[in-house]
């Protein structure tokens, strides 16, 4: 089922996501609402929040460029789903350009690590681990922000933030 996804400045946005403890049926459905939702919103990744449901929970899928017209493939199977992730080594650093669905149309370059590690659960409560860098790492961290309740615009130096606050009012009031 495709969910809503809660749009800034909504303060749900804000709540810090509780740990999960059931590896049950409730969670895989909202695992596979997460997909759904994410892949009609043609994102790369969703945090559970942003869907109004505070959970340590996040899916990724990096979708695969099916031909020239810049048609995307997202095959249900190739989705990483973290359940109380934990990024337990980094280094490095790098820029890449960020969006997010909460934030819609808005895009800006942030600095992240360029290598993680995490340790995650999967839906059936085994534990597992991913070393990765670049655009996975990047978009690992970009979700897992939004479990401390985080967005990406709060990395923004204060004047792009302050640029991003002016615009993004005046976008609502045009709506």
């Amino acid at each position: 089922m495709i969910r809503e996804i809660i749009v800034y400045p909504d303060k749900r946005l804000k709540q810090v996501s509780k740990e999960v403890k059931l590896f049950d049926q409730n969670l895989h459905t909202l695992l596979d609402d997460m997909y759904e939702t994410m892949v009609a919103k043609n994102g790369v990744g969703l945090a559970s929040i942003q869907i109004a449901v505070p959970k340590q929970v996040l899916i990724i899928n990096m979708p695969i460029d099916i031909d020239d017209n810049e048609e995307r493939d997202q095959p249900k199977e190739n989705t990483l789903e973290m359940i109380n992730p934990i990024i337990v080594d980094k280094s490095g650093s790098e820029i890449h350009q960020e969006g997010c669905l909460s934030v819609p149309k808005v895009y800006e370059d942030i600095e992240r690590f360029k290598y993680i590690k995490v340790e995650f659960f999967n839906r059936y409560g085994e534990k597992e681990t991913i070393e990765t860098d670049e655009f996975l790492a990047v978009a690992i961290q970009h979700e897992m922000e939004h479990l401390e309740g985080k967005l990406f615009i709060e990395n923004f130096s204060y004047i792009k933030r302050k640029k991003f606050e002016k615009e993004w009012k005046k976008r609502q009031r045009d709506k």
